[in-house]
């Protein structure tokens, strides 16, 4: 897209690119606090030490700014490049987070097969927990987010079907392809480097597809506004700033932010397992939320999916695939990483939600009934927690996936014609034409 089609998008009217530049800065220096802590903590200039509460509320102010910043720099990135590419890269800052807590645990894994007496007495090992934060993010991702996507959309325009974009087919045909590989998992009950080199080579490949979208032509407005004003190089070095000062806030800050509601939760008596399971991953993934939201409350439901959508992906794909390479390195080991018992039956019903989550969207809307249903599955199984009752779920959700697939079976085939013409660049859609063709 040129510059010059960018700035006739403009609204009408007078633009207070001075009051824009102080949002910007504002956000900015708010979010400031976490990473300067983290630094001041890491090389021992400062020795700081903060209550738990007090530490996650302001890491996670820090997160919610950088956030902000990402929204910004996002709508202008997508019109510099593919839009689904921008929001592709964008899910990968908003994943660091996820990748810091799930690699420290499989680093962790490998030093204690090394070195048994790391291991506490009474600890849980983390080998057994090097999992349990990617399972409970990947759950929380589409039984909370997408849902919350959807009611926020409903909240803003009352309409009863989200339209999420027909470039979205390229990620779906992934995510499907991802979840149907993660199956394997379980059933042998180990993720080897070669699942590694096969989700890794499948997430590269996602980029390169995704990377042959069109560019997005949705309207700009505030700080974005501003920053597309800028001439082609200022305007590049502008969202790329922003891009890398946002990831090394979110970077630094989820570490903190999540140990800071563990210990809160610790001191509260709950299970190590589940703290690691739900809590540290609502922290770790508080990113694709908060711009999640944002998006939706933008009137940019559409653009907020693919963000989703591309977070899943990338989460099914590199950061799996990340784990047994981790582990290798520390452990000095080219054994697979041990993935049996509570954990086997985690991926399992992970990978059967994200199965029937493929199946609800593949006619590319996503309505009131499907949102509910993916919401009241999502909390019913999250209150039960035992063994049998989350594998009768996961049994249950690919029994869904099944029927609904078959219901919409005339759907597949244009799946796969729209994921073509998106590739192609011959089709603009939803997303990259802001969210236009909602019901």
């Amino acid at each position: 897209m040129s510059d010059d089609k960018a700035h006739s998008q403009a609204p009408p009217g007078p633009v207070n690119h001075a009051r824009n530049w102080l949002q910007i800065s504002v956000a900015a220096v708010i979010a400031a606090p976490g990473p300067v802590l983290r630094l001041l903590d890491i090389t021992g200039i400062a020795d700081v030490h903060i209550d738990p509460t007090i530490e996650a509320l302001i890491f996670g102010i820090s997160i919610m700014a950088a956030a902000t910043l990402l929204v910004w720099a996002s709508e202008v990135a997508e019109q510099l490049v593919s839009a689904t590419l921008a929001l592709a890269v964008l899910a990968i800052i908003a994943v660091l987070p996820e990748y810091a807590v799930d690699i420290y645990f499989a680093w962790t894994a490998g030093q204690e097969l090394l070195d048994p007496s790391l291991l506490q007495v009474g600890e849980t090992p983390a080998v057994e927990l090097a999992l349990a934060n990617m399972t409970g993010a990947n759950r929380l991702l589409i039984g909370l987010a997408w849902p919350l996507v959807f009611f926020l959309f409903w909240f803003k325009t009352r309409k009863n079907e989200l339209s999420v974009g027909k470039s979205n087919s390229v990620g779906l045909i992934f995510l499907g392809v991802a979840t149907l590989y993660s199956f394997s998992i379980p059933l042998k009950e180990s993720l080897s480097l070669i699942d590694s080199a096969v989700l890794i080579s499948l997430f590269g490949l996602y980029l390169i597809m995704s990377s042959r979208t069109p560019p997005s032509e949705h309207e700009l407005m505030g700080p974005a506004l501003t920053i597309a004003a800028l001439t082609p190089k200022r305007k590049w070095a502008a969202v790329i700033g922003i891009f890398i000062f946002a990831a090394g806030v979110v970077f630094a800050a989820a570490e903190p932010f999540a140990n800071g509601l563990v210990e809160t939760g610790e001191s509260l008596g709950i299970d190590e397992f589940l703290l690691v399971q739900w809590l540290a991953p609502l922290a770790s993934e508080s990113p694709e939320f908060i711009l999640a939201g944002l998006l939706a409350l933008r009137g940019r439901a559409g653009a907020a999916m693919t963000l989703l959508i591309s977070s899943k992906v990338n989460q099914w794909t590199l950061l799996v695939g990340s784990l047994p390479i981790a582990y290798s390195i520390s452990g000095g080991t080219l054994d697979a990483l041990p993935v049996d018992g509570r954990q086997a039956h985690e991926v399992f019903l992970t990978a059967a939600q994200s199965l029937f989550a493929v199946a609800v969207l593949l006619n590319l809307r996503f309505g009131i009934r499907e949102a509910s249903l993916i919401f009241v599955l999502f909390s019913i199984q999250l209150a039960i927690p035992v063994d049998e009752v989350r594998v009768g779920f996961g049994f249950m959700y690919i029994l869904l996936a099944l029927g609904w697939l078959f219901w919409e079976r005339r759907e597949v085939p244009q799946l796969f014609r729209h994921a073509r013409a998106a590739v192609s660049g011959t089709e603009v859609d939803a997303v990259s034409g802001g969210d236009r063709g909602e019901h």
